[in-house]
């Protein structure tokens, strides 16, 4: 009996195999009731749809972007100023120098040859004028003897006349040989200078950016005049921005400027804008102004021709409340803070300026401790694309609705309360 029971107990495992099966079901059930709990019973957050902002403290400034390049402020394209040659260039690219070095030398061999001519010929010619100073002495001695036997009736008028005549004839020779004495040193003067145009030298004190020639190039200064190599003082770069005509108008000489370069590393370089040319460059049919200001740079990480992303500030705040533009919205119909909606950029720089001053209205949604949200009028001064600067109506940490984080619920659930309109 006992033996059969064991038998019926083994050949039926079914019990054991469906614990699993129980488990999964468990599992699924629970599953099932915590999503309906949580999605239709639990309360819900009446803030969760949406997105917000926070006040916080900070800068912000009004901006007017451009592109620009680096140039050297003060630089000097050294050239040639007699042909021939060029025998020697005795510096390289990145070697420093002072005013008054040696930078190339032209072949002077003609020059000089030509310089020995006119020393030769002027000794010529001063040798001359000793021989005629001579015959005017002569010339005088035997006038005045001519004159003396005149008054003795020893001699004749004919005489006399001839004595006077070459008396004037001699002192016309010298006046002659000293007139071309004159101008032989003058050519000498200036052959010697071409001679000294071979010795090119270094104009002021600076940096050799750039060599255009070779030596053993044969300069042609009869055509053009040809530049060896460019010199320039790095000390101080000037940044020629291009600006377009729509932005043109806020800049004013005197405002302050920054600008980054490509491998500067969010490293920012300050100045001042000095000039704008009144000259525009048109390319594509777009006009653009050239807006210039100079920058400091005493360790040489500046060098030619980078590009600088520049930013002009027409208008800054500093330590001030601040709110992304999202959370703004104006009151004014058409139109929203920062120049957006439909009014031309013009009118929304003019409301800027004198929002700045004066504070402009707008209306704004604040998150109550209770999950409310509150409608509360605000003044906001400075903007710019991204942030506004608020001048009265929020504090410091308060949260702004700045848009919706989902789309809205089904019918059935209850919106956020609305509270009173401060």
């Amino acid at each position: 009996m006992l033996q059969d029971q064991t038998n019926r107990l083994k050949a039926s495992p079914a019990p054991r195999r469906r614990w699993p099966i129980w488990l999964a079901l468990l599992a699924l059930s629970s599953t099932a009731a915590w999503f309906g709990w949580t999605r239709y019973l639990a309360p819900t957050d009446p803030l969760a749809e949406y997105q917000f902002a926070v006040v916080t403290r900070g800068d912000i400034e009004d901006l007017v972007t451009a592109t620009g390049t680096l140039q050297p402020r003060d630089f000097v394209d050294v050239g040639a100023q007699v042909s021939g040659q060029l025998k020697y260039i005795h510096v390289r690219v990145g070697d420093k120098v002072t005013q008054g070095d040696l930078l190339a030398e032209i072949e002077a061999t003609v020059l000089q040859s030509k310089v020995d001519a006119t020393r030769a010929s002027l000794r010529n010619l001063r040798a001359q004028l000793r021989d005629r100073e001579a015959s005017l002495e002569l010339a005088r001695i035997q006038q005045r003897r001519q004159k003396n036997l005149m008054r003795l009736d020893a001699t004749t008028e004919e005489e006399v006349q001839k004595a006077d005549a070459a008396l004037r004839s001699a002192e016309a020779q010298i006046d002659a040989l000293k007139a071309q004495i004159e101008q032989t040193e003058s050519n000498l003067r200036a052959d010697a200078a071409n001679l000294e145009f071979t010795r090119i030298e270094a104009p002021m004190s600076g940096t050799v950016v750039s060599i255009s020639a070779r030596q053993g190039q044969t300069l042609n200064t009869n055509q053009q005049a040809p530049t060896i190599l460019r010199i320039a003082d790095l000390s101080t770069m000037t940044v020629q921005t291009q600006v377009s005509e729509a932005d043109i108008t806020r800049l004013r000489p005197g405002m302050t400027a920054y600008f980054t370069t490509l491998g500067g590393r969010d490293q920012r370089w300050s100045g001042e804008l000095t000039k704008i040319e009144p000259t525009p460059t048109v390319t594509n049919n777009v006009v653009l102004y050239s807006a210039l200001f100079d920058v400091p740079n005493p360790d040489g990480k500046l060098m030619t021709q980078m590009t600088a992303q520049v930013f002009f500030i027409a208008n800054a705040a500093r330590d001030v409340l601040v709110l992304p533009m999202s959370a703004v919205s104006s009151t004014a119909p058409n139109t929203r803070p920062g120049g957006g909606g439909t009014r031309p950029a013009r009118a929304a720089r003019s409301d800027n300026e004198r929002g700045a001053a004066n504070g402009n209205r707008a209306t704004v949604r604040v998150a109550a401790p209770d999950g409310s949200l509150l409608e509360r009028e605000i003044r906001y001064g400075l903007t710019n694309r991204i942030e506004a600067e608020i001048l009265s109506g929020l504090a410091e940490g308060e949260r702004v609705v700045s848009g919706l984080r989902l789309a809205p619920r089904a019918a059935g659930n209850t919106p956020p309360r609305m509270g009173p309109r401060l």
